[in-house]
């Protein structure tokens, strides 16, 4: 199997689990954060959604600056209810995934850099951003999104084995 086919299966199967995960956000508790210094439910469920969308701008470009010099400062993109927000991500997942469809191998391997103020923080292979700041990134919250829902006392969904809520 090709290296763009293995990951198209790890991210068709990344993304089921994280919109089950969306699926469960309370409509009622979009506002509700676990301590003062952490997001809203509405807040990190944007971020979890807009992850994908750092696939699409790491395979279109060679470098992305976050904090651009005279640019805003990067903000939360938040969701307003669970169904605009599960639209949303499922926009951004099929964009993304027809991206990923029409790479090479060799695409895969071009260096791509994170700038922040015109400075370069770190310069990988694609194939390394997609790893670590795409699909680690987007697994990493996700499992914060599962804490707050457990918080919340809503039922988790079984992602890679069964949960106290869910058999597989």
């Amino acid at each position: 199997m090709n290296p763009t086919a293995m990951m198209l299966a790890e991210f068709d199967q990344e993304m089921k689990s994280t919109r089950r995960v969306l699926e469960r956000l309370p409509e009622d508790r979009l506002d509700w954060r676990p301590h003062p210094r952490s997001w809203t439910v509405a807040e990190l469920a944007g971020h979890v959604i807009n992850i994908p969308r750092w696939g699409a701008i790491t395979f279109q470009s060679e470098f992305y600056d976050v904090a651009p010099a005279g640019g805003p400062p990067p903000t939360a993109q938040q969701i307003t209810s669970v169904k605009e927000g599960l639209e949303r991500f499922d926009s951004l997942t099929a964009e993304v995934r027809k991206i990923l469809e029409g790479c090479s191998e060799e695409s895969l391997a071009v260096s791509w850099s994170l700038l922040m103020n015109g400075a370069t923080r770190f310069t990988l292979p694609r194939a390394a951003v997609w790893r670590s700041m795409v699909m680690n990134h987007l697994i990493h919250h996700r499992a914060e999104l599962c804490v707050y829902l457990r918080l919340l006392d809503q039922p988790l969904p079984a992602i890679y084995g069964p949960s106290a809520d869910e058999k597989m």
